[in-house]
This record gives structure tokens, C-alpha cells and sequence, in this order.
């Protein structure tokens, strides 16, 4: 008699047998990883011995049916991955020997039943990325449950999950009182705060007159150099010399170079044989006339002759991003890679919200995020940017950004929007927690993207998901570094949505990060 049956990992496709749901003596059941299509029919009751019983990334559609509850000796279901929608079946509470329970990444509605608290022998859940809501349960397996077992699902609450807002309190009789008492306290409050805020607005903006936002204003202050020549950049650079040579690409070269002031450069010499290299000359310039914040590379001056373009920018002595993440001894803590992303955010929300006319970078990755001696981020390369018109909020293009990190919508037809940005910087995101590359070959092979594999592989330990590095120092993962962990994750899915329409703005992501960061530091 046939008990076990491992099918996993193999490119099936099409319906399951229905003669393989009707094996009542098989105790393992494996098909993971394939691409099976279709429903789990209620001969799914037929399976009386069934002891483990993993469907995890495939196609399966329709409702789980309510059958499974007579799978009373089952110990292990994972469903992770597929297409499932409506409620999680009530008969799950009659499976009084399971142990192990996937749900995740499905299109689940509903609430989590109640009833699972009573099964005994549970010690694992997961229902991350489903559409679920109301009340966490608390007691059983979700009493010792986390964060990560619950993320993507807007609607659900609870308190005893930190980071899941609290279930509203419906008391009417006390709500009525409550507001009775508020109403004479917050009356006069509210009265003398209109007064005060009115003073201090007039006042605000007799100050806003005199200059301009703290974040435009406040670039480093850098000489100016009005007029350069291309025999001063060739003295600076030592004639390009290889050892003043930082970084390579396709557009060309970056020297560090040092004028005769002492003041130490950035140069990015342009490829002239490039005539795509050269009009991206002319972006840049007509970019960085238009933008002044913090966090994005400061051009000191350009030179444009016969035999050179160049820029020549604020040098960035401790190097990309990429560095930090890839080449040893560069190391990141969490705490660091938090702010290093918040200040990127912060850039990319200034280039799409805070001028007249949107921005649209269209090559966010790490190579372009640089960092100054203080760790400060100044995002840079506006070779390709956009400046979209007042009336439009997209664009078309046919020069693409890098591999890995374009929108969907960008690759297949050319659109160009801010939304792109947003979908670039959640990739960025992910990679920095997992220093992952999302063209990694092993991704790429699985028919994967990052985020399909950060989905996929979330279901386990967050171990198996994130740096390593970033625990050295810590004998174990701290609470406070899972929740910050597993919100930057679900803010990074948020960014990646497949339709440009559902994503996040760099205003969400900004304020959200700002949360994420200033909960870690209270913790």
C-alpha cells in the first residue's frame, strides 16, 4: 500500500489527479513546488491516515474545503503560496493532532477562528499576506506567536501582537460618558490651542520670508567653482590616473580628484563615444539645476568641451552603498541600515513631491546610494532621470534602468512614473536586509523575483530570510529586531506591488520608516 508520495520540486502543471486525493492509506503527501492548477475537492476527506500534507507554491484556487476537518491524524498542512480565497474552515479545530499549520500568502478573508486556541498540540501558524481581519485570538499557539505570522493583513488587530494596532472598543454607554467628560475638559483646551496656534503661525510665516525649508537649505557648504577647465580636471585626477580612479560603469569613469585648493572631489568623466552617454549629460544638468536637498549629490560644477564631459561632485569618502553591503570588512548594523534607507526615502520623497514638477530618478539601486563621512546618504546619477510635465504623472521611455530593480511596467512597455521609484526602492529595501541581489543566480533560476522568493521564504525562521550580519552582535535575534525587521519587510512588499496603482507613495514610506526607526530606539 502506497503511504508516501513525494512529488515536489518538478514542473507539473495542469489538475491534480482526483484518484490521488481518494488514498486512504497514504500518510505523506508532497507537491510542492510545482505549478498545479485548480481546486481541492472534498475528497480531500477520503485521506483518513494523511500525517502531512504539503500543497506550498502552486495554483490551487477555490475555498479550502470544509472536509479537512475530518483529517483527524494530520499533524503538518501547508498551503503557503497558492490562490485560496474565502474563510479558514471551522472544522480546522477538529484536527486535534496538528502541529504545524501554513496559511500564508493566500487571498484569505474573514476572521481567524477562535477555535484554534484549543488545539493543543499547535505550535506553529502562519496567515501572513491574506486578506484577513478582525481579533488576533490569544490564547494557545497565539499566545507564543509574533509579528511575522500576521504581516499583510490590514484589517486584523489584537494587543497582545506588538505592532498590531489594538481592536476598537465598542462600549456605548461608556463611550457616551467619555465624551461628556472630554467635552468639558477638551473645550477650553481646545479654544486657547486655536489662539496659540494663530499667534505662532503669523509668526512662522514672517520666518519663512527670510529663507527656505531646513532640508532645501541646509547642503553642506562647498566652494564654488564658477569656471573649470579640462587641463585643471586632468591635474586634478594626475592625468586619470588608475590610482585615482573610484568606480567604473557604462556611462563612463569616477576619479577622486584634488584641485589646487585642497579641496577633495568627486569626478564623473562621461564616455564621448557614447552618444546615449552624452544626452544623459544633458539630463543630469538640466536635473540638478532643478533640485537642492541633503540627501542628494551635491555637483559643485560641471565641465563641458570638445574632449570631456564631466561632473564634479561632492566627494563621498565612505563609498555606495554596495560597498557597505558586499565588500569586506564594510559592515552595517540594523540600526544603520534603518537610517541609511530612511535618508534614501527621504531624498527620492524630495525629488517627486518637492518641486513644482516631479522627478523621477528611474535607476534606484545601491550602487547609487553614496554616503559622506558622517554616514549621511546623497543619492546621485541622474543619467536617466525624468522631469515629469505638470499635467502628466507618467512618461515613456526607451532607455531602461538596471535589471532587477525596474518596475514590471517599466520593462515591458516603457511607462515611467514616480511609482516606478517606489517599486525600485522597495527592492533596495529587501536586498538590504537580505543581502540578496535580486539577479542572485539561485532566485533567478526558481523563476523568481526578489519578492516572490522573500514571500516564499518567509514562511520559516526570519534567520532564513535576513543578514546574518546583521545579528553578530547578538547571541540571539532581540524582539525589538524582529518587529523592526518584519515591518521594513512588509513596507518594502507594500513598495513592490505589481500594479503601479497599489503601491505606497515615498510619503508613506517615509513617515512609515520614520515609525519603524523611532519604535526600534524606544524599545
Amino acid at each position: 500500500m502506497l503511504q508516501k508520495l513525494y512529488l515536489g520540486s518538478n514542473k507539473f502543471s495542469s489538475k491534480f489527479p482526483l484518484s490521488l486525493w481518494k488514498i486512504s492509506g497514504l500518510l505523506y503527501l508532497s507537491v510542492s513546488q510545482n505549478s498545479i492548477e485548480g481546486e481541492v475537492p472534498s475528497d480531500i476527506g477520503e485521506l483518513k491516515a494523511i500525517v502531512g500534507l504539503y500543497l506550498h507554491s502552486n495554483h490551487f484556487t477555490g475555498v479550502i474545503p470544509s472536509r479537512f476537518g475530518e483529517l483527524q491524524n494530520l499533524q503538518y498542512l501547508d498551503v503557503l503560496n497558492n490562490s485560496f480565497f474565502g474563510q479558514i474552515p471551522l472544522s480546522f479545530a477538529n484536527l486535534i493532532n496538528l502541529e504545524f499549520l501554513n496559511l500564508s500568502s493566500n487571498a484569505l478573508s474573514g476572521t481567524i477562528p477562535k477555535s484554534l486556541e484549543t488545539l493543543s498540540y499547535l505550535k506553529s501558524i502562519s496567515v501572513s499576506f491574506n486578506d484577513l481581519e478582525g481579533e488576533i485570538p490569544s490564547g494557545g499557539v497565539f499566545a507564543n506567536s509574533t509579528l511575522q505570522s500576521f504581516l499583510g493583513n490590514k484589517g486584523l488587530c489584537g494587543m497582545h501582537i506588538l505592532e498590531i494596532p489594538a481592536c476598537a472598543i465598542n462600549n456605548p454607554g461608556k463611550q457616551s460618558k467619555l465624551k461628556e467628560v472630554l467635552l468639558k475638559i477638551v473645550t477650553p483646551v481646545v479654544i486657547s490651542s486655536i489662539l496659540i496656534f494663530l499667534f505662532v503661525s503669523a509668526w512662522i510665516m514672517k520666518r519663512k520670508k527670510k529663507g527656505k525649508s531646513k532640508d532645501v537649505e541646509k547642503v553642506p557648504e562647498i566652494k564654488t567653482y564658477q569656471l573649470i577647465s579640462y587641463y585643471e580636471i586632468q591635474r586634478a585626477t594626475n592625468n586619470f590616473d588608475g590610482s585615482n580612479l573610484i568606480g567604473e560603469g557604462s556611462s563612463g569613469s569616477v576619479y577622486e580628484g584634488t584641485f589646487s585648493s585642497g579641496t577633495t572631489v568627486a569626478i564623473k568623466v562621461l564616455d564621448l563615444e557614447n552618444e546615449q552617454v552624452c544626452k544623459r549629460f544633458d539630463t543630469e544638468c538640466e536635473v540638478m539645476r532643478n533640485v537642492r536637498h541633503r540627501n542628494l549629490v551635491a555637483v559643485i560644477t560641471t565641465c563641458s568641451s570638445d574632449y570631456i564631459r564631466a561632473f564634479v561632485l561632492k566627494y563621498m569618502s565612505n563609498g555606495s552603498l554596495e560597498n557597505w553591503l558586499y565588500r569586506e570588512p564594510c559592515h552595517l548594523n540594523l540600526l544603520q541600515r534603518v537610517t541609511v534607507m530612511l535618508d534614501a526615502s527621504m531624498a527620492i520623497e524630495y525629488l517627486h513631491h518637492g518641486n513644482d514638477t516631479a522627478i523621477v530618478h528611474c535607476d534606484i539601486k545601491q550602487v547609487n546610494v553614496l554616503l559622506d563621512e558622517d554616514m549621511v546618504v546623497h543619492v546621485g546619477d541622474f543619467g536617466i532621470s525624468k522631469i515629469l510635465a505638470v499635467s502628466k504623472c507618467m512618461t515613456q521611455t526607451e532607455t531602461l534602468g538596471t535589471l532587477g530593480y525596474i518596475a514590471p511596467e517599466y520593462g515591458s512597455e516603457g511607462i515611467v512614473s514616480a511609482s516606478g521609484d517606489v517599486y525600485s526602492y522597495g527592492i533596495m529595501l529587501m536586498e538590504i536586509l537580505t543581502k540578496r541581489r535580486p539577479t542572485d543566480e539561485d532566485i533567478c533560476n526558481e523563476n523568481l523575483d526578489l519578492r516572490k522568493w522573500i514571500i516564499q521564504s518567509f514562511s520559516g525562521t526570519m534567520m532564513d530570510v535576513v543578514d546574518a550580519n546583521l545579528f553578530c552582535e547578538e547571541e540571539q535575534i532581540t524582539r525589538k529586531s524582529e518587529i523592526c525587521i518584519a515591518s521594513m519587510i512588509e513596507l518594502a512588499l507594500d513598495c513592490t506591488k505589481e500594479m503601479p496603482e497599489s503601491r505606497i507613495t515615498m510619503k508613506d514610506v517615509v513617515k512609515r520608516l520614520s515609525k519603524i526607526k523611532n519604535t526600534f530606539l524606544e524599545m
